[in-house]
């Protein structure tokens, strides 16, 4: 059975499928600001701003899991999909720690506060040293998304980091010229066909690398947080672009690696004004959109007719399915 993990901004909503629809099944952790979520065979994990929680018992019950998290502020956790006892867990400000018994106790890696020191990385909107707000992984290869820094690269499944040799690691927002990367890095998404087949939506356009992160090409030039890349076809990529920030979002999609867009937004009133999608999770047939305003909405394949789900449920701030 298919099991959905809501996080919102007052605890964590768990649902299940019943026939065409979600249907809530219980309510966990409630008042706290859960910021992230992963799953893996062994546990769930949920990171907040005050550290993470764990239950192995598909979210019955939780208790805190910090042992060796020196920075409390989660942003974004991933659960390696080949190896359930190795987890991710990005923070603000910016550091990655990694878990090797299901997120029970966590090892920093040092190299990240190194090039996050080293070059001043920040966010717009907080005192912090930036952050990392986004994990791609493919076996061995692990890249990590830094906002404001670039794209970080693993290739011993997360055990030691570096920067990706397209990525300067420089956080100016005027950014460098391709083949460089610009360094407003929102999320990642590897292609299943290739760790070296990697898709960045940023703060100044989209972006793919065909070689791992060593050049890069501007596909579309638009304000970005979210893509879906379809593993049976690396051509065809779904994106949620906007003119700015939350400034007229809406989705789009290709079928010719981003030579040419078109529309994809039935159902929906675009663009919106004042919000955009913030990430892509597919479930089975159906591919689920995360908005910057909280809400969640569902689409089919291959149609994307879209609607609203579940709109009595507040604040969504990420999204997860687990099987039992």
């Amino acid at each position: 059975m298919t099991t959905l993990y809501l996080a919102t901004s007052n605890g964590l909503v768990i649902l299940e499928r019943d026939k065409d629809e979600w249907r809530e099944k219980s309510r966990a952790l409630a008042g706290r600001n859960i910021t992230c979520l992963t799953a893996s065979k062994e546990s769930i994990l949920a990171g907040t701003m005050e550290g993470i929680f764990r239950s192995t018992d598909h979210g019955q019950t939780w208790h805190a899991a910090n042992v060796g998290l020196i920075t409390p502020h989660l942003r974004w956790l991933a659960s390696h999909p080949d190896v359930p006892s190795l987890a991710f867990a990005g923070t603000e400000p910016a550091n990655i720690f990694v878990s090797h018994d299901n997120g029970a106790t966590w090892r920093v890696c040092p190299e990240v506060a190194k090039l996050r020191d080293a070059h001043k990385w920040f966010l717009p909107y907080s005192p912090e040293a930036g952050c990392v707000r986004g994990f791609a992984l493919h076996g061995q290869r692990i890249y990590a998304a830094v906002e404001v820094g670039g794209v970080l690269r693993s290739d011993d499944r997360g055990e030691t980091w570096r920067l990706a040799e397209g990525s300067d690691g420089n956080p100016g927002l005027d950014g460098p010229p391709e083949p460089f990367i610009y360094p407003d890095i929102h999320s990642l998404a590897v292609h299943s066909s290739s760790p070296d087949l990697i898709f960045a939506p940023t703060g100044g356009g989209f972006y793919r690398s065909n070689d791992g992160g060593k050049t890069w090409s501007d596909l579309y030039d638009c304000y970005c947080r979210a893509v879906w890349s379809d593993p049976a076809d690396p051509a065809h990529l779904i994106l949620g672009p906007a003119d700015s920030v939350d400034m007229n979002g809406r989705i789009e999609e290709t079928h010719d690696g981003g030579e040419t867009w078109t529309p994809a937004s039935t159902g929906l009133k675009v663009p919106w004004r004042r919000h955009m999608v913030e990430r892509f999770v597919a479930v089975g047939s159906e591919l689920l959109a995360m908005l910057s305003n909280g809400q969640l909405l569902s689409a089919s394949f291959p149609a994307l007719e879209w609607r609203q789900i579940l709109p009595e449920i507040e604040d969504v701030q990420c999204v997860i399915t687990s099987e039992k």
